[in-house]
């Protein structure tokens, strides 16, 4: 993926608030030499930050007519408006391996046993995983297959087939669940609850006894001349 950058000379609070007048976000690059100051349009940025392959893939930053690749480390967003203030990118080195989070792609879960017989969800416990390889290796999603879920059964990080060259890592924590498979409780009460829940009728009407007539209200009693 591609996106412009211009070298920014000026830096400190009141130069970067001045350039987001402009239209501008500022931002820098750093790893491997020095760091260098840079400005990028920020509507152009406000629409490529919503893809996912601006947060998951390795980018070519075009800079003064040069090409170099990058990871976008961080941005910065403003506490109620729609503006980014600042981003952060980090240089890549091809020969260094590089730890990033990829997004989980998954697809399936309709095939599944579980869904489409057993009246099961599939409950997504995690929606990224950490990975570590060379950029070239740097897989913009992993595609997670869920056609064979069962019910009673969730899917683990081992169960997950990486690209070749990934490593997953998992901070300690040892084939943690990726998936696991919900039993969806069922909307229609069961035929002895609707028994428990109908009341006994009367011994009368089972009977088909005729209800019973009112008594005649009583005579007040005449008032005396």
């Amino acid at each position: 993926m591609k996106f412009v950058a211009f070298e920014r000379a000026k830096q400190g609070t009141g130069a970067s608030r001045r350039l987001r007048v402009t239209g501008r976000t500022p931002g820098i690059v750093y790893g491997s030499g020095e760091p260098q100051l840079i400005e990028l349009d920020h509507n152009a940025l406000w629409h490529t930050i919503k893809k996912e392959a601006f947060h998951a893939s390795v980018l070519d930053m075009e800079i003064d007519g040069k090409t170099q690749q990058v990871l976008l480390r961080d941005f910065q967003m403003h506490p109620f408006k729609q503006q980014i203030l600042h981003i952060d990118f980090q240089r890549v080195d091809a020969t260094t391996k590089l730890h990033m989070k990829v997004p989980l792609h998954f697809h399936g879960d309709e095939n599944s046993p579980a869904v489409k017989t057993d009246g099961c969800i599939a409950n997504h416990v995690m929606t990224e995983i950490n990975v570590l390889c060379l950029p070239a290796d740097l897989p913009e999603f992993i595609s997670v297959d869920l056609s064979s879920l069962k019910k009673g059964a969730s899917l683990h990080l081992n169960d997950i087939a990486l690209p070749k060259g990934v490593t997953a890592v998992t901070h300690g924590k040892n084939n943690p669940v990726v998936v696991s498979v919900v039993v969806v409780a069922s909307a229609e009460p069961t035929a002895d609850a609707a028994a428990a829940a109908t009341p006994a009728a009367a011994p009368a009407a089972a009977k088909g006894a005729p209800a019973a007539k009112a008594a005649p209200a009583a005579k007040a009693p005449a008032a005396k001349k």
